[in-house]
């Protein structure tokens, strides 16, 4: 599991615990704590040699790790080409944690088969990154799965849900939302991603293929903040992040300022259809209300 102490790396390491399933926990300080029986390995993945010491013996490798938006194009080309070289020497099937950037904005919900046509860099990267990693696939160089997620939310979830919204009613403040209060947006429970994606580098019928990992139903941020106050006992109170006030944060946050290239997905719908992925292995969702239920719980539990 490269990339362990990320939101989505996290999820996957304590749903193969569950599993009973052996786990190598691979990150850049390997920080626990850990699930009982759980490999804590450090490694830097932009060193080659690190990546092939840690895939070493593995069936499966699962490629989570994230770095902060600035970072991007300097550094996520390089881990993944460690990636694919790490995974190929162990003849391990490679999953590849994804996001929707490669689509740009689109007038309908997101397939598989939806062209490409991301305009901002970062979109623009995704894409590459895909290519890449398709490309090691059709040459046998390593088998790969690509399990595509919308915005997380759950415990560990370092998102704009977590932070703008749960974190805030949790505090007993006012939630925000980026963009439109009631423009439909899918969001992904990740110990749902997580099981998606176990589905994916333990099924030989995935590999070689993008996959969406059903996620339930699109909801309006306005749903969003409402289901969470409720859940609290409170009245809901909420207030829109629109593109002028991202514009003057930006000025002080570089992440923010970064971020504003994907406000497209909170100013229109932003739909990710799963339906393949139903279709070939079934589809089972946290309802929304107990997604949030479960978060909150795990998040007054840390505190």
């Amino acid at each position: 599991m490269l990339g362990a102490t990320g939101g989505a790396g996290r999820a996957l390491v304590a749903e193969l615990v569950r599993q009973g399933r052996r786990v190598r926990a691979v990150s850049r300080r390997a920080t626990g704590p850990w699930p009982k029986g759980v490999e804590a390995v450090s490694a830097d993945l932009l060193q080659s040699e690190d990546v092939r010491k840690v895939c070493r013996d593995a069936a499966v490798v699962c490629h989570a790790a994230n770095v902060p938006y600035s970072q991007w194009q300097g550094v996520l080309p390089a881990i993944a080409d460690n990636v694919i070289t790490g995974a190929s020497a162990a003849d391990a099937v490679l999953v590849v944690v994804d996001n929707l950037y490669m689509y740009g904005p689109l007038s309908g919900p997101m397939t598989e088969e939806t062209l490409r046509r991301a305009s901002g860099s970062k979109g623009q990267l995704r894409l590459r990154l895909e290519e890449t990693f398709l490309a090691a696939h059709a040459s046998r160089q390593v088998g790969v799965a690509i399990g595509r997620g919308s915005d997380f939310y759950g415990p560990q979830a370092n998102s704009a849900v977590n932070q703008l919204v749960i974190t805030p009613a949790l505090r007993v403040n006012t939630a925000s939302w980026i963009g439109s209060l009631d423009a439909p947006h899918t969001l992904t429970y990740l110990p749902d991603f997580a099981r998606g994606l176990i589905t994916l580098g333990t099924n030989a019928r995935a590999w070689g293929e993008v996959w969406h990992i059903p996620s339930g139903p699109p909801v309006t941020g306005r749903t969003l903040i409402t289901e969470v106050y409720e859940e609290l006992g409170q009245l809901p109170r909420m207030r829109r992040l629109g593109r002028g006030m991202m514009m003057v944060a930006g000025l002080f946050n570089r992440q923010i300022r970064e971020a504003r290239e994907v406000l497209y997905q909170f100013e229109q719908p932003f739909v990710m259809d799963a339906s393949k992925f139903e279709q070939v292995f079934g589809a089972t969702f946290t309802p929304l209300r107990e997604g949030i239920r479960q978060t909150l719980s795990a998040l007054r539990s840390a505190s």
